[in-house]
C-alpha cells in the first residue's frame, strides 16, 4: 500500500503493515516529555490512581523520558519554585537521568531541547505535555502533544492510541527572499486556511523552498501547526537533517519516507518570490495581513523570545537588522536554550543586543505564556515572535500582540511602530 511518512510511522510504531486515515492505531512511544507544567498535572493523576488501587512504583522505560523546566524559570512564584522541586523529586523516584534543571547548565525550552540535545529523532513518535509538541516533527518525526491523562498512560504503559489523520501538504517553491522567514510563512499559510483549517490532521511541509530552508526555519513551520489545529507537523528528513543531527553526535536512526505518489487529503502550493513579510494582528494567528499594511501602528515593546522565535537563527536575524541602532522601545531577547545563549554570545550577537539597547534575559516560556519576565500591562501594544496572540496570552486581557518574525520585531523595535525590515536603512 502506498503511504505517506505520517502513515508509515504510525504503521511501524503500532506493528502494522499499512494504516489509512480514520483508523484507530495503538502504537508503541519512542520518547515523552514533561515540563514544569505539565509534571505536577501528569502527578496529581498519578495521585488518583494511587488512591484508588493502584501501584506506580516504576514507569515504564525512564531512558525514554526526558523533563524540562521552562514555563516558570526563572521561579515567579512560591507555587512554580515547589513546581520545580516536585520535577526533581520526581526524577528521582522514577529513575530519569535526562532532566534538564534550571540553573544547573544546559537548559530551556522543551520544544528548543527537543532538537538542540538531539532528543527526539527521525522516524520516531514522540509525545509531550505541551501543545507546541508538533515543533520536533520538522526532524521527520511523528510529533504531538497529550494532556496529563494521556501522558501518565504513556509513563506508565509506553503506548497511546492515535486516530491516523488525513495529511495536509503544503508545497513551497522556491527559496524565500532575504527578507522573509519561515514565521512568515506560517502566518501565510494560518491566515489562508485558520486556526481550525488542519484540525486533528498532519501539516506536512516540501518542495523545493523547503529543501532550501534551515533546520530552524522548519521547526518554527511544524512549531506553529498547532495554531492550526494540527495534531502533528512534519518534514521528511534530508541531508541537511543528518547534518543537523550529526553536529550533535547523533548518526543511527531510522529515516521514513513518504512513498513517491503517497495521498494528501489537498496540496497547497506557495511561490517563495511573492512571500512578503506578515503579520497577524490580535486577537489570532490566522487575522494575518502583509507588515507594511500596519505601518502606522505604534508599539510599546518587542518580545524576540520563545520556541518559535529564539533559535540562533533567529537571533542572527534580529541582529542582522539591530547592529549599530538603538531601539525606540522596550525590547527584550531571551535565546531559547542556554547553548544557543552560549553560541550568541560568541559570535558577539549579545553585545549587538546590548549596545542596541536591548535587554538580554535567560530562556524562559515566561512571556510568551503570560507569566512571568515579560509580560504586558493594559494597553500595550507588543509586537512578538512567539506563536499565539489571543487575548491575555502575553499578560494582560486588554493587552494586544501582533505575532511576527525576528526580522519584523527587529526592525519595529527600532522605528517605534511595526515596521517591514526592507525599511531599515
Amino acid at each position: 500500500m502506498i503511504l505517506n511518512i505520517t502513515e508509515k510511522i504510525l504503521a511501524r510504531a503500532s506493528g502494522k503493515t499499512s494504516v489509512a486515515p480514520g483508523d484507530v492505531v495503538f502504537v508503541n512511544v519512542d520518547k515523552v516529555m514533561v515540563h514544569d507544567v505539565s509534571g505536577p498535572g501528569v502527578l496529581a493523576v498519578f495521585e488518583k490512581l494511587r488512591k484508588k488501587g493502584m501501584t506506580i512504583d516504576k514507569i515504564w522505560d525512564p531512558e525514554r523520558v526526558w523533563v524540562a523546566e521552562d514555563h516558570f524559570v526563572p521561579a515567579a512564584d512560591k507555587i512554580s519554585a515547589q513546581n520545580v522541586v516536585m520535577l526533581t523529586n520526581f526524577t528521582k523516584q522514577f529513575g530519569i537521568k535526562k532532566h534538564f534543571k534550571y540553573g544547573m547548565g544546559q537548559y530551556g525550552i522543551c520544544h528548543t531541547l527537543s532538537h538542540e540535545e538531539a532528543m527526539v529523532l527521525p522516524g520516531e513518535v514522540y509525545v509531550g505535555g505541551d501543545s507546541h509538541t508538533n515543533t520536533t516533527g520538522a526532524l521527520g518525526a511523528f510529533a504531538a502533544g497529550l494532556g496529563h491523562t494521556d501522558v501518565a498512560y504513556v509513563l506508565i504503559n509506553g503506548k497511546i492510541w492515535f486516530k491516523v489523520p488525513e495529511t495536509l501538504f503544503f508545497k513551497l517553491n522556491g527559496k524565500l527572499p532575504d527578507h522573509v522567514m519561515a514565521k512568515d510563512l506560517i502566518l501565510k499559510i494560518i491566515g489562508d486556511i485558520g486556526t481550525d483549517g488542519a484540525a486533528y490532521k498532519t501539516m506536512q511541509f516540501g518542495g523545493t523552498g523547503i529543501s532550501e530552508m534551515s533546520v530552524e526555519g522548519r521547526l518554527t513551520l511544524a512549531n506553529m501547526t498547532t495554531e492550526a489545529g494540527a495534531k502533528s507537523g512534519i518534514v521528511e528528513p534530508d541531508q541537511k537533517t543528518r547534518d543537523y543531527l550529526a553536529a550533535r553526535g547523533v548518526t543511527k536512526y531510522n529515516e521514513v519516507h513518504s512513498d513517491p505518489d503517497a495521498q494528501y487529503e489537498k496540496i497547497y502550493e506557495y511561490e517563495a518570490s511573492e512571500m512578503e513579510p506578515i503579520v497577524a494582528k490580535p486577537f489570532s494567528p490566522e487575522n494575518t495581513v502583509v507588515a507594511r499594511d500596519l505601518s502606522s501602528v505604534e508599539i510599546d515593546k518587542a518580545y524576540i523570545g520563545s520556541c518559535t522565535g529564539a533559535k540562533l537563527e533567529d537571533l542572527e536575524a534580529a541582529a542582522k537588522i539591530l547592529k549599530g541602532k538603538t531601539v525606540k522601545v522596550r525590547t527584550e531577547v531571551l535565546p531559547a536554550a542556554m547553548s544557543i545563549f552560549r553560541k550568541a554570545m560568541d559570535q558577539g550577537l549579545l553585545k549587538i543586543f546590548m549596545d542596541a539597547g536591548v535587554v538580554v534575559g535567560p530562556p524562559t516560556c515566561g512571556a510568551c505564556c503570560g507569566a512571568h519576565m515579560g509580560v504586558l500591562a493594559k494597553d500595550e501594544i507588543c509586537v512578538s515572535t512567539t506563536n499565539r496572540n489571543f487575548p491575555g496570552r502575553m499578560g494582560h486581557v486588554e493587552s494586544q500582540t501582533y505575532l511576527a518574525s525576528p526580522l519584523v520585531a527587529a526592525a519595529s523595535a527600532i522605528t517605534g511602530k511595526i515596521t517591514d525590515p526592507r525599511d531599515i536603512r
